[in-house]
């Protein structure tokens, strides 16, 4: 379509002919693609073009029905462009290498899968001390406040828990 007949189109959405909007803005959208695609990377395309769709709505308002469509636009386009051009400047991106290296977390995951299930099987009150002294890191003085057991209890509480623990380990080695 001529830029004549998106000005045409453009007069006629300012006068509040949204079929005639709708109509413009598919066009302009394809011109819009075509127009970056040649400017910014493949990834960045689709957000420029809606950006600039979004500019252009906003600022319908400042068009001239007098005047050609076709710089306004540009210039608006260009605009939204050196505005990208400038984010992407601010926030340089390198290419990952093709090994990228990151942590493992299967053995981790699966070892507080392991601990969970083991501390399911033994006392509850057990289970609670240690966790709360061996794995939080809270004194023996604390966990004691905090559960309402006597500081012996809780020291006899883990002795036994982990007691319980390591045999349930050394059981399940035995069943493999």
């Amino acid at each position: 379509m001529a830029q004549d007949d998106w000005g045409r189109l453009m007069a006629a959405a300012q006068a509040g002919n949204g079929g005639a909007y709708t109509r413009l803005l598919g066009e302009i959208d394809e011109w819009l693609n075509a127009y970056f695609r040649r400017r910014v990377p493949p990834d960045a395309v689709s957000d420029i073009t809606q950006d600039t769709l979004l500019a252009i709505h906003e600022k319908r308002h400042t068009y001239d029905p007098q005047r050609a469509f076709g710089p306004w636009l540009a210039a608006i386009a260009r605009y939204k462009w050196i505005d990208r051009l400038r984010a992407m400047s601010r926030d340089p991106t390198e290419p990952l290498p093709d090994t990228v290296a990151a942590p493992d977390l299967e053995e981790a995951q699966l070892s507080a899968l392991t601990l969970e299930d083991l501390m399911q099987r033994i006392n509850p009150a057990q289970a609670t001390a240690i966790e709360m002294v061996k794995i939080e890191g809270h004194s023996i003085e604390e966990t004691a406040s905090r559960t309402g057991q006597s500081s012996s209890l809780v020291k006899i509480n883990i002795h036994r828990g982990l007691a319980r623990l390591a045999a349930r380990v050394r059981d399940r080695r035995d069943e493999t």
